[in-house]
């Protein structure tokens, strides 16, 4: 099983789309290069919205267009990267990002803060690596496709104790009816994997 098809099983059944096939046009005109096949594939399928919850997406025919977000975050990210620079700064930025050559390209951000580039290392874009920039202190970078990326993001959101999301020191004032309400009504401890459109 693919990691594209095992993500779908873990998500359920996408909410048919409506797709037609210049959805990719545009964007792709302008990043200059197709972009990843999985990508696209679970785009076309789910649409936008939100994965577990935590990992948000954007289609580029979706409520907030994926191209639209794309330009402002660029140069949100430029703008920031050239103030590091000036400051000497070349660790937490240390990728430029489209349209400059070789640049991030945005596809999406989790509820944590971070922000998700392909990082566009290869001609062929089904090979490009996935770069988080983690709440500006830094990057990681993921070596795989977007469907292992998202993958695996799901399965750390399972993989969590059943306390996961109560501040530590909250924890001595909380009752233990309290936590087990909290944690059947899904506020805290692993998620449910699943997809939300919006």
């Amino acid at each position: 099983m693919s990691s594209l098809q095992e993500l779908q099983s873990l998500l359920g059944e996408p909410s048919r789309r409506t797709t037609a096939p210049d959805d990719w046009d545009e964007i792709e005109r302008h990043v200059g290069s197709a972009l990843p096949g999985d990508f696209k594939t679970f785009l076309d399928a789910y649409g936008s919205g939100v994965i577990s919850g935590e990992l948000v997406v954007f289609h580029p025919r979706g409520s907030s267009p994926l191209l639209e977000r794309m330009l402002k975050t660029h140069a949100l990210f430029t703008e920031r990267r050239d103030r590091n620079l000036d400051r000497g700064d070349f660790e937490h930025v240390p990728y430029p990002f489209h349209p400059e050559a070789g640049g991030l390209i945005s596809w999406g951000y989790d509820y944590s803060g971070d922000e998700h580039f392909f990082l566009p290392c290869d001609p062929d874009p089904d090979r490009w690596k996935i770069v988080t920039m983690a709440h500006e202190e830094g990057c990681e970078t993921f070596d795989g496709p977007f469907s292992s990326f998202a993958l695996a993001f799901v399965k750390r959101l399972l993989d969590v104790d059943r306390y996961h999301g109560v501040e530590p020191e909250a924890l001595e004032f909380l009752e233990p009816e309290d936590l087990e309400e909290m944690a059947a009504a899904g506020e805290i401890g692993p998620v449910t994997p699943g997809f939300e459109q919006f």
